[in-house]
């Protein structure tokens, strides 16, 4: 089912007046308004390193520390934001973090001063948001799999923008610099917002209306469950006691029934038949674990951000910088190209998709330690790519799924805390790192932080089904 038609089987009319439907108009709007917004809060960071010398600081020593500051006073406002936005309405909220970057870019392409730039940067964090915004605006208004696909969306938006400012920001430097481009990219959330004004309040799908007496009878007795509104059986299946819950399709066949073994479990990316018994139509994962893989995951890719331009330079000197750009990007064009065909793959089995996501995200960085030539660079970095897309898509899924009844605002906006404080943990460590050894200790940095993380998500499956081994002769 497609995420417009979900949709409009998600939401209904309120009980006093009617709500525009949500469709696909509107997603992509919302998605629209996500890249115009982040044009220049993505793309000019990565030249920071040109940035700072105007300013007064002529070996960008801060350069990774100012990278996350936006992150950080992002990260301390997106829960106070997120539930502002529960009370007060998604559009609302959405509107004031567009308006608040275009002041915050200002104010940075005017800054005259390292502390004048500084305190932009901040503002940036404190007033913007416009991420967790747009994803507590769509949790207002789909669920599940719609839900799941437009997060993959909007995760494009964002490598969009990541693809093509940092070509444009290489570009235009000859003629204006990088720094004072932010007071002229302003305008583009100043365009979002306006934009954004014809977008109605999203409301909440409502749910099921409740079975009668009769129903429940005739359901047990034939042995079909019943399915939410919104939701529909493949064609000649009937739907198990999984799906009513939206449940992944191995928690499906572990509750109506059919025994799921622990390697088959373990290769669909979802829990056994035990596990799943246990836990019914619950979450794949549960939050707490999906919070700690965002950080690890944002950790992980954030922290080659903050010195890959110098990095590029000192392998390969004397390219331009627009092809700097271009390699910047590129793992975040490998995303734009598949990311709706992982989501396909692995909407199912996304504890899988994240396992090998990190996997590529290690061997990535690795190669970027080693790599001394323009083809060794582009094989490592569309490494970094498949990583970062199996990574952002797989994510999403388990969002959606744990956003099943919660306020989206909140538990987007304690989802985008712990994402921006990965991204400020990896802006620290990539700081700390180039100056102690180089712009290569960052990304090494970074292959050992995926590293631990697959052996934490692999060694529990690896390690059970020996346990029941042993204890079973």
């Amino acid at each position: 089912m497609s995420a417009p038609a979900a949709a409009d089987a998600l939401l209904g009319p309120a009980q006093d007046t009617p709500q525009p439907a949500f469709g696909r108009r509107h997603l992509h709007a919302v998605a629209g308004c996500y890249f115009v917004a982040s044009f220049a809060a993505l793309g000019l960071p990565p030249y920071l390193t040109e940035i700072l010398p105007e300013l007064g600081d002529r070996t960008a020593h801060w350069a990774g520390v100012l990278y996350v500051v936006p992150t950080v006073f992002s990260a301390l406002g997106a829960p106070l934001w997120g539930r502002l936005a529960d009370r007060f309405g998604r559009k609302r909220l959405l509107l004031r973090a567009q308006l608040g970057l275009a002041l915050s870019f200002l104010l940075a392409g005017w800054a005259d001063s390292l502390a004048a730039f500084t305190a932009a940067l901040a503002l940036q964090g404190v007033l913007g948001g416009t991420f967790a915004a747009s994803n507590g605006y769509l949790g207002a208004a789909l669920e599940g799999p719609a839900l799941s696909k437009a997060l993959t969306l909007m995760q494009g938006s964002a490598r969009a923008a990541l693809v093509f400012a940092p070509i444009v920001v290489g570009s235009l430097a000859p003629w204006l610099s990088p720094h004072r481009q932010y007071a002229l990219l302003a305008v583009l959330p100043l365009a979002a917002a306006a934009m954004l004004c014809a977008l109605p309040e999203p409301g909440r799908p409502r749910p099921a209306p409740p079975r009668t007496p009769e129903q429940r009878v005739f359901e047990q007795a034939s042995g079909v469950d019943h399915v939410q509104d919104g939701e529909s059986a493949a064609p000649g299946r009937r739907p198990g006691p999984g799906a009513a819950s939206g449940a992944p399709a191995p928690l499906a066949e572990a509750a109506s029934g059919h025994e799921l073994s622990a390697s088959t479990a373990i290769a669909a990316g979802g829990p056994t038949a035990s596990e799943a018994a246990a836990r019914g139509g619950a979450p794949d994962v549960r939050l707490p674990t999906l919070y700690a893989l965002e950080f690890v995951f944002v950790f992980s890719t954030v922290i080659s951000f903050p010195y890959l331009i110098a990095l590029i330079e000192d392998r390969i000197p004397g390219i331009s910088p627009a092809a700097s750009g271009v390699l910047f990007a590129l793992p975040h064009l490998c995303y734009l190209v598949t990311a709706m065909a992982v989501h396909a793959a692995f909407r199912n089995r996304p504890r899988l998709g994240i396992t090998l996501g990190f996997t590529c995200i290690a061997l990535g960085l690795a190669g970027h330690g080693v790599a001394g030539s323009l083809p060794a660079l582009i094989a490592v970095r569309l490494a970094l790519g498949a990583g970062l897309t199996l990574g952002l898509v797989c994510l999403s899924i388990l969002a959606a799924d744990c956003a099943k009844g919660r306020a989206p605002g909140g538990m987007f906006g304690s989802l985008e805390f712990f994402s921006k404080a990965g991204a400020a943990a990896a802006g620290a460590a990539a700081a700390a790192g180039n100056s102690w050894s180089g712009p290569t200790a960052p990304v090494l940095t970074g292959t050992a932080a995926a590293l631990v993380t697959v052996l934490a998500i692999t060694a529990p499956a690896l390690v059970t089904p020996a346990l029941r081994t042993r204890w079973s002769r």
